[in-house]
C-alpha cells in the first residue's frame, strides 16, 4: 500500500510541477523550464513575406495549480484589444512558475 501511495504522490507532483506547458501545441515550441518558464514563440509561421502590421493586441488565460483556469486567449479577443481588423501574424507567450501559476498569452499583430 505504501508503494502505491508513493507512486500516486510522485505522479501527482510531476503533473502539478510541469504546469500546462505540455498542452500548448505550436509550430515552434521553445523548451520549457521545469521550475520557471518565460518564453515567447510564433503560433503561425509564414517566413515568406510576413508583415507584422502597425498594431499589437494581447489576450491571456491564467491557470492555478493546473486545476483552475480562467481567461480568454482567443485571436478575436487579442485583435479586439489591439483594435486590429486584419491579422498578419500571431505569437504566444507562456509563463510558468513552479506549476503554481501559469499564464498563456496570444499576441496578435496586424492593421
Amino acid at each position: 500500500m505504501k508503494t502505491i501511495t508513493k507512486i500516486a504522490t510522485a505522479t501527482a507532483l510531476t503533473g502539478i510541477l510541469s504546469g500546462c506547458a505540455g498542452f500548448y501545441v505550436a509550430p515552434l515550441t521553445p523548451p520549457p523550464g521545469f521550475l520557471y518558464s518565460d518564453i515567447q514563440a510564433p503560433l503561425s509561421i509564414e517566413p515568406e513575406g510576413t508583415k507584422l502590421g502597425s498594431k499589437v493586441g494581447e489576450a491571456s488565460t491564467t491557470s492555478i495549480l493546473g486545476a483552475f483556469a480562467t481567461g480568454d486567449a482567443s485571436v478575436a479577443t487579442a485583435a479586439k484589444a489591439g483594435e486590429i481588423t486584419t491579422v498578419r501574424h500571431i505569437d504566444y507567450k507562456m509563463k510558468n512558475v513552479l506549476g503554481i501559476i501559469s499564464t498563456f498569452t496570444v499576441v496578435v499583430y496586424g492593421d
